[in-house]
């Protein structure tokens, strides 16, 4: 974009050129000859060699504005490319949050994993324990025993679970090798935006939005100047040069003057540029006005989703800290006979779920997080702090 706007620039700035020529030119040969001589003579003749070099150049005067309304595009689509650096920056960082808090979660998965398949295994001996004492019957023991082997199937698939995270995160960061990765960090997200923004405003701060802004202006100046080419071009004219028929030419020869072009017919061309650059600025105004109505309301939802996921965490440590007294408690019940094993499986059971309830609030928050700094423009560079 930079390097289209130095192109335009161009056009306003003195044409010069040089031109260096060597030119022979062949006479055509006359009719008979009244004597052998003067024929002899003729065919010794060398035929007529000019050089001639010269430098020349021309400055544009008037142009109906048409260049300047130009820059003011190129100027606006350098904008548009900037913030469209920024929508790409941004995207990339939502892709590497993601990528990292998949693998975070991932790792987390795997060693509830574990603890989960150590309190199946040790279930699984106290009901196999109960059972050769004639305390409990088969129905129960077979139920342990696929439960243990759930366990440590989910053991497994936390596994590859963390290969395919790492295989993610090393293509968001673009690596060409894989080498295994392992994330550090907590799983509490950092924002801090507890209370309802001002999403227009924020809005307006947009690099999504800001692009098309950029673009509709762009597309205004375009127009002008499409109406700017109806107008007559006006430019000083000048060369300077030597020529002659021998080397180096010692003539001197110069010109100066002015030209002035009007556009008179071209088929209609001018008028269809015109309706198009007329068309295409309704268009961005358009999208202008789309854009910001889509960025206000993803903003909007984008935060929702942060503000319920934040709370739904804070629910399921609650519902997992329960699970875990009231599992502690059964299971001293069902070890001395006082709960049945219909009753006991399911606390323990409940237990499982809320880990991996509270797991993937965790990871829900996280990634809303993420979305929501996306919403807001945030690129690479943004500090989480």
């Amino acid at each position: 974009a930079k390097a289209s706007k130095e192109i335009t620039r161009s056009a306003v700035l003195p044409q010069i050129t040089g031109a260096a020529s060597r030119t022979t030119t062949q006479q055509p040969s006359g009719g008979g000859t009244s004597s052998g001589m003067t024929s002899a003579s003729s065919a010794k003749r060398k035929p007529p060699t000019v050089y001639e070099y010269n430098i020349s150049g021309q400055q544009l005067l008037f142009d109906g504005f048409k260049t300047s309304y130009d820059l003011s595009t190129a100027e606006r689509n350098i904008r548009a490319s900037q913030y469209n650096y920024d929508v790409t920056s941004s995207n990339v960082r939502v892709g590497l949050r993601t990528a990292y808090a998949n693998l975070l979660i991932a790792q987390e998965l795997l060693t509830v994993s574990e603890e989960i398949e150590a309190r199946r295994r040790q279930n699984l001996a106290l009901v196999k324990l109960r059972y050769e004492g004639g305390r409990e019957h088969k129905g129960s023991l077979a139920t342990s025993e696929a439960d243990l082997a759930q366990a440590v199937y989910d053991v497994d698939q936390a596994r590859r679970a963390i290969y395919a995270a790492q295989r993610q995160l090393t293509k968001e960061l673009g690596r060409r090798k894989f080498v295994p990765i392992k994330a550090t960090g907590d799983l509490e997200p950092k924002s801090t935006d507890s209370q309802m923004p001002d999403f227009e405003k924020l809005a307006e701060t947009n690099p999504l939005l800001r692009q098309l802004i950029e673009k509709k202006e762009a597309a205004m100046f375009g127009l002008k100047s499409a109406y700017a080419s109806f107008f007559p071009q006006i430019y000083t004219l000048g060369s300077l040069g030597n020529t002659n028929t021998t080397w180096p030419p010692d003539k001197n020869q110069w010109s100066a003057g002015a030209s002035l072009t009007l556009p008179i017919f071209d088929g209609g061309n001018l008028i269809a540029s015109a309706s198009k650059a007329k068309a295409t600025l309704g268009q961005n105004e358009a999208d202008e006005r789309s854009g910001r109505d889509s960025v206000i309301f993803t903003l909007s939802d984008t935060w929702i989703k942060l503000e319920d996921a934040i709370e739904n965490v804070s629910v399921q440590r609650q519902y997992l800290e329960a699970a875990k007294e009231r599992a502690r408690i059964s299971e001293a019940e069902y070890a001395i006979g006082l709960l049945i094993y219909d009753n006991w499986i399911i606390i323990e059971n409940n237990l499982v779920v809320a880990k991996r309830s509270f797991l993937s609030a965790e990871l829900n928050a996280l990634t809303a997080e993420a979305n929501w700094i996306q919403a807001k423009g945030g690129t690479l560079d943004y500090d989480e702090k």
